[in-house]
This record gives C-alpha cells, structure tokens and sequence, in this order.
C-alpha cells in the first residue's frame, strides 16, 4: 500500500535531506543577515503540525518570538500589518494552497523576508516567496501525508538552528530502529473498538500529538482530539474514563517530564493510556537524540498505528473518504 511504503520511505528521506544541509545553510545565512525581530509561520492541515515545530525551535533555540499566522487576516480580511524585520516562514508540501500563496505574497508586500518550505520547488508558493527550502520528500502519492510531514520537520530544524546538531547523523538509523521496532498491530488490537480517542504530550511533542489525531482522523475516521498536557489537565480531563484510550507521547526531555502530573491524573481516571517514546507501548529508538529531534522519529509509530487501525477496519489509508491530495483555501 501507497502509505506504508510511504512511512518506510522516510530514513532516506533524512538521508537526502541531511546531504543538502549545506544549501538549506545558506537560506539560513540569508535569515539570519536579516536578523528579523519577529518570525510568523504560515501553514495548513499536517504542515500546520510542522509550523508548530518550527515556532517551538525559533522561541527556544533563536530566542525569538515567534506566532502561527492566521492567513485569512491578509486574504479574507484583506489586513496589511507592517511586516518589516520580520520573518514569514510558509510550510506547505504542494505550495499550491491560494490562501498560502496570496498571504505569503501579501507579507512580502508588507516588508517580511518570505521563506516557502516545500516539497515542490516549482510551486506557487515557491515562485512568490523570496527564499525557498525543498524538502526532498520526493513524490507523496498517498493522501496521508506522511514523509513530507518529517522532512519538513527536518527542513525546518537546519533552517532555523545554526550549526545544526551532532546527533543529526545517527537520525537515519534512529528513524530506521523505530520502524523495525512496530508494535503498531498490537496496539491496534487493544484499540479497535474505540470510537473516541486523545492524543497528548507537551513541548516539541505536542506537534506530534496534533499530527497524530489528525492521522488516526483522516484514515481511521476516528473522533481524536489532541491536547497539551497541560490542556488536558483543565476542562477536557473531564470527559476522560475507562472508555476513551489516550495515546501519551512521553519522551525523554523537559517534555516529557512535565507529563508526569498527566499521567497520574489518567490513571485516576483509569483511562487506557498507550505512551508513545522509549519502552513504551509504542516505542521509539530516542538513544543519542536531542529532545528537540525527537518529534522527527516519534511520529512514525503514530503514523502506522493509523495505517493499520484503517486496513484492520476495513478502510483505504491511501485514500480517505472525502480527501484529496491538494486542499485549496482562501
């Protein structure tokens, strides 16, 4: 199937990515000689997920302050702020979106330095941004998106944090570890009858924990809901109990301790909890990696738990009912 060979796909999509890391460099010198003030990403669906990532990076490794543009404040609203020493970071794998295009252009217009992050070098998107960065996903024939969703993460990473990091090399083989360690099928098995779910983490986990629901959404048709772990301890706490499994992804790191207060509330609730991260019951090869290149291998056990939540019922993960590939917005 188109999206389990796809999810294989991604070590050597890190593979060719990390072999061009010294031009995505250069688009990170001409970033950084701008020295913006303020970064806004731009971005839909699962590349959303991945724009999280990056504002993650830039208010933690550059020390800036960095927000989720609304694109429709520049499309529908027809806004024009003063964009000025500003850096407007648009993430997309088709770069056709209208709304991404239009707002991209609009935040040039308005005196942004515009960087599209793609997985189509000669996209819209591409064309109207000022820098590019191609994500060397190759083509994504499944409408799940899953490769380009952690090159894109990849991409972001060598964009925005300057030297990079030592443990970039050993990320191949940690994404290859990860694969072969699926435990996906039983986790499945404990899963199939439920009809709601909860995703959960905190720090750069919780864009894993979004582009995990919306997987187990889109393939599965699954009502899951992601939440902060911090969220989750206010008002949506309250609809958990014994029939709703929460998926917890709890790697090592900051985040990952800062679960622990979650998962003592959960087993108060006596919810079925799977964690996703080392020994987990979807496990993930963390040895050697820096907490903020753990949501690049952490996703892949979410992505076939989906894969094989859909084939077990009965669905096809490669095309959901109701999707197309290319989502056009404005």
């Amino acid at each position: 199937m188109l999206m389990a060979a796809e999810i294989g796909e991604q070590p050597r999509v890190f593979e060719r990515l990390l072999a061009a890391r010294s031009v995505i460099a250069q688009v990170g010198d001409a970033v950084r000689r701008a020295a913006p003030r303020f970064v806004l990403l731009a971005a839909r669906g699962t590349s959303d997920h991945a724009a999280l990532y990056g504002k993650y990076l830039v208010e933690t490794r550059l020390g800036l302050p960095a927000g989720l543009a609304s694109p429709s404040t520049l499309t529908v609203y027809g806004s024009r702020p003063d964009l000025h020493d500003v850096l407007f970071v648009a993430v997309s794998q088709s770069g056709s979106s209208p709304d991404l295009v239009d707002s991209t252009a609009a935040a040039r217009a308005c005196g942004a330095l515009t960087v599209a992050v793609t997985n189509a070098p000669d996209s819209p998107l591409a064309q109207v941004a000022e820098l590019q960065v191609d994500v060397l996903a190759g083509a994504e024939l499944a409408v799940a998106a899953t490769k380009t969703y952690t090159a894109e993460l990849l991409a972001l990473h060598l964009l925005l944090c300057p030297g990079g990091d030592p443990a970039l090399g050993r990320l191949p083989e940690a994404t290859e570890r990860t694969l072969q360690a699926d435990r996906s099928s039983e986790v499945a098995d404990r899963l199939r009858a439920a009809a709601r779910m909860v995703v959960t983490a905190r720090g750069y986990s919780y864009p894993t924990a979004r582009e995990g629901a919306l997987k187990l959404m889109e393939t599965s048709y699954l009502s899951a809901a992601a939440f902060s772990g911090a969220d989750l301890l206010h008002g949506p706490m309250a609809m958990i109990d014994t029939d709703v499994p929460v998926v917890a992804v709890v790697s090592p790191g900051r985040g990952g301790r800062a679960m622990a207060p979650v998962l003592e509330r959960l087993r108060e609730r006596r919810a079925p909890v799977v964690q996703v991260g080392p020994g987990g019951g979807l496990p993930v090869d963390a040895d050697g990696l820096a907490e903020e290149l753990l949501p690049l291998v952490e996703i892949l056990p979410l992505q076939r738990l989906a894969w094989r939540l859909a084939v077990e019922h009965g669905y096809d993960p490669d095309r959901p009912r109701g999707l197309a590939k290319i989502t056009e917005t404005w």
